[in-house]
């Protein structure tokens, strides 16, 4: 059974920073892409961030320069890396699992490609 399971998720004051990870079960994660996505109450479901298989990363414009996603794959393991914590980042995050779209660099933002899903962890960012 697959499964991703986020870490790292809490309180934090407005400019602090969190460093979220997603602990994956497959071993062959090395080959799957993986994206974060965060959901706040009444907004629908938005990508943050995704990393390719081989490594390249993609970033919404709303966390540009802020957050930086990265994997090691000994670990099966996925990070983001947020600082400059603002108010409006309060969410769940979760991390997700595709197993191989094609032309991932022009979809990676679409929750539906994406074929498991994590629980999601709590961020709360106090002003």
């Amino acid at each position: 059974q697959v499964q991703l399971v986020e870490s790292g998720g809490g309180l934090v004051q407005a400019g602090g920073s969190l460093r979220l990870s997603c602990a994956a079960s497959a071993r062959t994660f090395s080959t799957y892409n993986m994206g974060w996505f965060r959901q706040a109450p009444g907004k629908e479901r938005e990508c943050l961030a995704a990393i390719s298989w081989s490594g390249s990363t993609y970033y919404a414009d709303s966390v540009k320069g802020r957050f930086t996603i990265s994997r090691d794959n000994a670990k099966n393991t996925v990070y983001l890396q947020m600082n400059s914590l603002k108010p409006e980042d309060t969410a769940v995050y979760c991390c997700a699992e595709d197993r191989g779209s094609a032309y991932y660099s022009r979809t990676y933002y679409s929750p539906n490609i994406y074929d498991y899903w994590g629980q999601g962890t709590q961020v709360t960012v106090s002003s």
